[in-house]
């Protein structure tokens, strides 16, 4: 093949386009593996991407996509070979390295995970980054002493990405989760992912920030962040644990030092980008066990095109979506 389909993101002056185009190899970055792209994802940094003013892009043209599950064409390392499957996801794939939204991907070696036994291709981009989030997000409350016998876990942005993933996990492994959402229109969907129960964001934040509140959850999953996490901070029960990994209410988390200080609150940033090898192999064999008890159907609202991509990217950002959006290479 001497031309491949890739959407290409451009910038220059006051000019901005989101295409389809044809590249080579000779257009891809630097890499010891070529793979062969069959699925990819969309998240909110790759929504983020394809804006002129969404801050992830550094230098056009580019193609994003943050995950990315494929074949390896070729490589130059010998701990890969033709033929494999494999999964890429974060470093700076689909930032500042060409990223999975393309028919061909030339990656790093060391950012590139062999398919764990129990998951297809298709799997692990139903998870992607959001799914790794969501269950690194439960390993680290877990390290840090939360078991389904401490009382009730919150998943707040239950409906997005990282929040759905989180709700079936939790419940799949035991415990009593309860799910906040702008959207009380999908408590059926967050029911048929496990949650025992849904909240309103009003009921996690009623407009008053308090120093200490009553304690209602023995951790949390917190994609949002924001005010909704300094809120959520003081309802946490004594040496519980709250699993920050993103911002969607804003990077301003107007809180007090008292959750840490009277009870002995642990706030735990999960960091999916740069997350070491050694805990990313083992994330990802977890999700593989785990995906057997789950209906990951559950997950895809919609899978799409490269060519659709352009109209379906924005709904992430408008807060359109709900679980994941996998793109079909």
């Amino acid at each position: 093949m001497s031309t491949f389909d890739a959407l290409v993101v451009n910038k220059q002056d006051e000019q901005f386009s989101v295409e389809v185009q044809k590249l080579t190899f000779e257009d891809l970055p630097e890499g010891e593996v070529l793979i062969e792209v069959k699925y990819s994802g969309i998240n909110y940094k790759d929504s983020l991407a394809t804006i002129p003013n969404g801050n992830i892009v550094k230098t056009y043209p580019f193609v994003p996509g943050i995950d990315l599950a494929g074949v390896v064409v070729s490589s130059e390392d010998p701990r890969f070979k033709e033929g494999d499957e494999v999964i890429a996801t974060s470093y700076e794939i689909g930032v500042t390295h060409f990223g999975g939204y393309s028919q061909f991907a030339r990656i790093p070696s060391k950012w590139v995970v062999p398919l764990p036994e129990g998951l297809t291709l298709r799997d692990a981009m139903i998870f992607g980054t959001a799914g790794f989030t969501a269950a690194l997000s439960v390993q680290r409350l877990e390290d840090n002493g939360i078991s389904p016998d401490k009382g009730k876990v919150l998943v707040t942005g239950a409906t997005g990405g990282v929040g759905s993933i989180a709700v079936a996990l939790l419940a799949k492994l035991g415990y009593e989760v309860e799910a906040s959402t702008g959207k009380l229109s999908e408590q059926d969907y967050l029911k048929e992912l496990g949650a025992s129960s849904i909240v309103s964001r009003e009921e996690v934040l009623d407009g008053k920030i308090r120093a200490l509140g009553k304690q209602k959850w023995a951790a949390a999953v917190d994609p949002v962040g924001g005010e909704p996490l300094a809120a959520l901070l003081s309802q946490i029960q004594y040496s519980g644990s709250v699993a920050v990994s993103g911002l969607t209410a804003g990077t301003n988390v107007p809180t007090t030092v008292f959750p840490f200080i009277l009870r002995g609150v642990n706030l735990l940033g999960i960091d999916s980008v740069y997350c070491d090898m050694e805990s990313r192999l083992k994330v990802w064999k977890r999700i593989a066990d785990i995906s057997k008890l789950l209906n990951l159907e559950q997950f895809v609202q919609q899978e799409v095109t490269l060519q659709q991509l352009p109209e379906v990217l924005p709904t992430l950002l408008k807060a359109q979506a709900r679980g994941r959006i996998l793109v079909k290479l």
